[in-house]
């Protein structure tokens, strides 16, 4: 098959869409994942994601079907450059219609996104690449004590009105994000809500999501804003114990507090992606599995650094 050039943009060029045929002929074999691009890049420098940090990541993401001959079409990209150009649009709060042209084409990447949402490939990338970092610091693989918190964030007019609301203690209109975090600051549940829900409230279903995904879970710190009839309904119910660390009354000035400052790093990382300072997503669930992508691109340098 004789294909047409591809289309210029400025002084670049979109790259040439590879048929079916090309793919499955020019496909490496696997070697413990899809961990290969099915074609060195033409320009290896514009990945956000270093080869030590990619080799890391390689053999976590889930294999697809059709690579392992059970069905299915393949893929036109590799998912080295998907996944790279979801970095970079979380990395640097880009729109998806403006990636730049390096990338694949903004449909297929925010496609690729959409499927791998839906599908829960995120979320296995993401625990997979905990686990990895929990063991390199010479941890068991699952927790089993977490620490609890939340952030409000301002809404973007892309967030419907049913689901952003108003913080009146932070005056915020928008969301609210609650997650639980290891004792290394890992994520590990990410739950968003509007901004008006109150802690407590976003608490339940934080938690029972916890005890879902990790079994071994027992304790939970959280902060003042969390008092009241959660330690009851979280020990009858998740059999979960929940310690308030408050801050001591004769405190002054800034006081580092046990337990809680894990978490307030956890949250300072994420706002130094772009796209996690604001909330852009008209789902609750983009929002979430951005912030989960926010976390794999530490979790990967972690792991290049240690060579696991």
């Amino acid at each position: 098959m004789v294909q047409s050039p591809a289309p210029a943009h400025g002084d670049r060029a979109y790259p040439a869409r590879r048929t079916r045929d090309q793919l499955l002929r020019s496909t490496p074999a696997p070697t413990g994942g899809w961990s290969q691009p099915v074609e060195p890049p033409p320009n290896p420098e514009r990945f956000n994601l270093t080869d030590a940090q990619w080799k890391a990541i390689a053999s976590s993401i889930p294999i697809p079907a059709w690579f392992q001959g059970r069905g299915g079409q393949p893929e036109a990209y590799c998912h080295r450059e998907m996944l790279d150009a979801m970095l970079y649009l979380v990395d640097n709060g880009t729109k998806w219609r403006a990636l730049p042209v390096d990338f694949p084409h903004w449909k297929a990447v925010h496609r690729c996104f959409t499927r791998w949402r839906e599908r829960g490939v995120i979320d296995v990338l993401h625990d997979r690449l905990r686990r990895r970092c929990r063991q390199a610091e010479g941890r068991a693989p699952e927790p089993t004590a977490v620490i609890i918190d939340s952030q409000s964030l301002r809404a973007a007019e892309t967030v419907g009105a049913e689901s952003r609301g108003y913080d009146a203690g932070k005056k915020v209109n928008g969301r609210k994000r609650h997650i639980a975090v290891d004792t290394l600051g890992l994520l590990l549940v990410v739950y968003v809500t509007a901004a008006g829900t109150q802690d407590r409230d976003g608490a339940r279903p934080l938690l029972s999501r916890l005890a879902r995904t990790c079994l071994r879970i027992r304790l939970a710190w959280a902060d003042g804003g969390y008092a009241g009839q959660l330690a009851g309904w979280a020990k009858e119910k998740l059999r979960i114990a929940v310690q308030i660390v408050k801050r001591s009354d004769d405190a002054t000035g800034f006081v580092v507090l046990p337990r809680r400052w894990v978490v307030e790093r956890t949250l300072s990382w994420l706002v130094r992606r772009r796209r996690c300072v604001r909330d852009y997503e008209r789902l609750t669930s983009s929002h979430e599995a951005m912030v989960r992508l926010a976390m794999i691109l530490p979790m990967a340098r972690r792991l290049a650094r240690s060579g696991r």
